[in-house]
């Protein structure tokens, strides 16, 4: 297993726990192995089917859970709805070579924090690993803006009980870079504002919309028409 990283305060930060659930096992296995051989990354578990991928999640208590969309018994969608029920704590990226939209809208319906391409390198694997325990969300570009195609084509619903708060204009801002697929690094530096800056704002937009993550928080300003997206 790999060895922990350095924490804020010098000392060794634990490492981030995953959990890799895949039915091909070749894939799967080799994956792990990758995984394990990374810095601050423990991988704690591995399953072959959404059952199983359930069990080990309430047994091993992971950071991350990387989770094929297509599996026997229990898909990976149904797997994330109910891991992130008994593990709330966990964060779920969903590891596919399926790019169909319906897919991703409902993955991240789901409660998924990340949607990556199984033709992804070991290296993106590892930095999504990396940002969404970080508590980001993880989503190419390409897919971000299928997912927002996706959400335009849903009939708009009848407006929520919201608190009369409105975004400012700075919020405005950061939530379209969300939109565009952009992570919090690359936020600060598109505005010239720091990183934890950027934490900030997106907090303060899921409290003013009371929503549980970034892409609810795209899902609910497409659907209300808060952003300019042609």
């Amino acid at each position: 297993m790999s060895q922990a990283t350095s924490g804020p305060d010098g000392g060794q930060a634990d490492p981030i726990r995953v959990l890799v659930v895949d039915d091909q096992e070749l894939f799967r296995r080799g994956i792990t192995m990758l995984l394990a051989a990374e810095e601050g990354i423990e991988v704690v578990g591995e399953a072959g089917d959404g059952v199983e991928g359930t069990q080990l999640a309430v047994s091993t208590m992971p950071d991350v859970v990387l989770l094929d969309v297509r599996m026997p018994k229990r898909t990976g969608i149904e797997a994330c709805t109910q891991i992130k029920e008994a593990v709330p704590s966990a964060k779920i990226i969903m590891l596919t070579v399926s790019d169909e939209e319906a897919d991703l809208y409902e993955a991240v319906k789901g409660g998924a924090s990340g949607y990556l391409l199984k033709d992804s390198s070991i290296e993106e694997v590892a930095q999504a690993v990396r940002v969404v325990a970080d508590g980001q969300s993880l989503i190419s570009p390409s897919m971000a803006v299928k997912l927002i195609d996706e959400f335009k084509q849903m009939s708009k619903p009848d407006r929520e009980n919201v608190p009369g708060l409105r975004l400012t204009d700075r919020e405005l801002e950061v939530l379209r870079l969300v939109a565009k697929g952009m992570n919090n690094r690359e936020i600060s530096k598109e505005l010239f504002i720091s990183e934890n800056t950027v934490k900030n704002h997106v907090r303060n937009i899921l409290e003013k919309l009371q929503l549980h993550s970034r892409m609810e928080a795209v899902m609910y300003a497409v659907r209300e028409k808060l952003l300019d997206i042609p």
